[in-house]
């Protein structure tokens, strides 16, 4: 029987970097609101935001191959590049303001510079990657970006990779120092701190069980205290389903229209790690080569430098898998049950669309890890199989819905976030970019949810991300401004920071 009733502002739902972002955007734009947390493990940021469970990469297109395509007249479409870079820029000002307050202190424990590159072989693939660099390198958001197609140059960039390379195909790589490594992890842990010294309740061991709404508009969220075994009721006016894959179940629990005709396809990831220092210690950058024909976006392979437990590691990745889980903690019955007669044949056009896709999912299942380590020699020739272990990344959930321009059962590959018409609740799905798109996608659930408070909050907004609504490749002078500015406050070096 219940003991628990209680009525509140803001429940957030889920301890990740989205709710703690939500959250403490919300503590400096109506302090007075209270507001409840609910999380279903014993702490913040232990699944999708946890730093072993993505790549850290702070997402902003500088060397990420798929934000940027070629077109059919052969030109580069950097759009989605500048889009991207854009939205990270706000994450990165917003933490400023944090750190410039004092509200959260020691950027480094969660921020440090490393150049990001892309990497690609073969002739196509390096006349694409010079177009590529053309058209980037003459934007203000890419500035600071080289090419080299000279192995010379390159084993100066890259040793471990151009170290005992036999191959003559031709091999190019562009670099860019202002790139960024980002535990999300210790971002999330240091937020809900800073939110717990601002009144916010944090209830962990609390599994969300179901949504209602309640006669009067507000909704009633049931809450499993995992600690007592006790149900609880909690009543709020806006509620935010930041449950990682989680949220997709949670969402149809609601029951509002916009929640029909979603489904979610999971993906697992696996991650090579080297255990051996005096190997991570030649690398020392981020570099992204280009999926294989038939491989999902986020499949990309990549050799990353991470800062994790203020130790430096060295990671290979991801190889996708497959599991029904919607949480690396979830259950194995959660694809089955998110399938719902308003979904249905929006799954099945799925599965009839994505055939080659759930080839390629199967295929790396059955991978070895000698395989494994084969993949990786691609990149690091002389990779040795008994140098680098095997850890498993977080389950990501790709959101299938009906598009005009897919049709019905269309992947999407990216993040979204889905409300109701009276903004009262939100729920955020998807996946890459993510976390570093946070504060981007927060500010949309609050112009979303909040359109009365808006205007009343936008000097506020403005304080605290100076670029709000403003386009920064329009204003490439108020861009060097602020990105000097905030490398500055998050201790990122100042070398990477040439402008013509």
């Amino acid at each position: 029987m219940s003991s628990i009733q209680t009525k509140t502002d803001v429940i957030l739902i889920g301890a990740g970097v989205m709710s703690a972002t939500l959250g403490s955007l919300l503590k400096e734009l109506a302090p007075e609101w209270e507001i409840k947390v609910f999380e279903k493990l014993a702490n913040a940021g232990e699944e999708s935001s946890n730093e072993w469970n993505n790549a850290g990469t702070g997402h902003s297109a500088l060397c990420e191959l798929n934000y940027t395509s070629e077109k059919s007249d052969g030109s580069i479409d950097i759009s989605k590049a500048i889009q991207i870079n854009e939205q990270f820029q706000l994450s990165r000002q917003f933490w400023s303001y944090l750190v410039n307050r004092n509200l959260i202190q020691n950027p480094q424990d969660f921020i440090m510079p490393i150049p990001h590159m892309s990497l690609v072989q073969g002739e196509n693939n390096v006349t694409f990657l010079k177009k590529r660099f053309k058209a980037l390198s003459s934007n203000p958001l890419f500035q600071g970006m080289e090419f080299s197609d000279d192995p010379e140059k390159l084993k100066e960039w890259i040793p471990l990779i151009m170290e005992g390379r036999t191959s003559n195909e031709p091999i190019a790589a562009t670099k860019i120092d202002s790139g960024t490594d980002v535990n999300f992890g210790a971002l999330t842990r240091m937020l809900f701190d800073h939110l717990r010294s601002k009144n916010v309740e944090i209830n962990y061991s609390h599994g969300v069980k179901d949504i209602k709404r309640s006669s009067d508009g507000s909704w009633e969220v049931k809450v499993h205290n995992i600690d007592n075994d006790q149900i609880e009721y909690h009543t709020a006016k806006f509620v935010f389903i930041g449950g990682g894959g989680g949220s997709l179940t949670l969402l149809q629990k609601t029951g509002i229209s916009e929640s029909k005709h979603i489904g979610g396809f999971p993906v697992s990831g696996l991650f090579l790690v080297c255990n051996k220092p005096e190997i991570v210690e030649q690398h020392h950058a981020k570099v992204y080569g280009k999926a294989k024909v038939g491989a999902p976006p986020m499949s990309v392979p990549h050799l990353d430098t991470r800062y994790i437990e203020h130790k430096k590691s060295l990671l290979f990745g991801p190889f996708a898998g497959f599991s029904p889980k919607f949480l690396k903690t979830g259950s194995n019955m959660d694809l089955i049950n998110s399938v719902k007669p308003n979904n249905v044949l929006t799954m099945l056009a799925a599965g009839a669309k994505n055939v080659p896709l759930t080839k390629y999912l199967i295929q790396q299942l059955m991978l070895s890890k000698e395989q494994r380590i084969e993949e990786l020699r691609e990149f690091i020739p002389n990779a040795k199989i008994e140098d680098w272990d095997i850890v498993t990344a977080g389950q990501r959930v790709q959101v299938i819905k009906d598009t005009e321009k897919g049709g019905k059962g269309t992947l999407q590959f990216g993040t979204e976030v889905v409300s109701a018409a009276d903004g009262s609740i939100a729920a955020l799905l998807g996946a890459s970019p993510g976390a570093s798109t946070a504060v981007h996608v927060m500010l949309e659930v609050l112009e979303k949810c909040f359109p009365q408070q808006m205007k009343e909050w936008e000097p506020k907004i403005m304080e605290m991300i100076p670029s709000y609504g403003l386009s920064l490749v329009e204003n490439p002078e108020f861009f060097h401004d602020i990105h000097t500015a905030t490398a500055q406050t998050l201790g990122l070096s100042e070398k990477e920071l040439v402008y013509s």
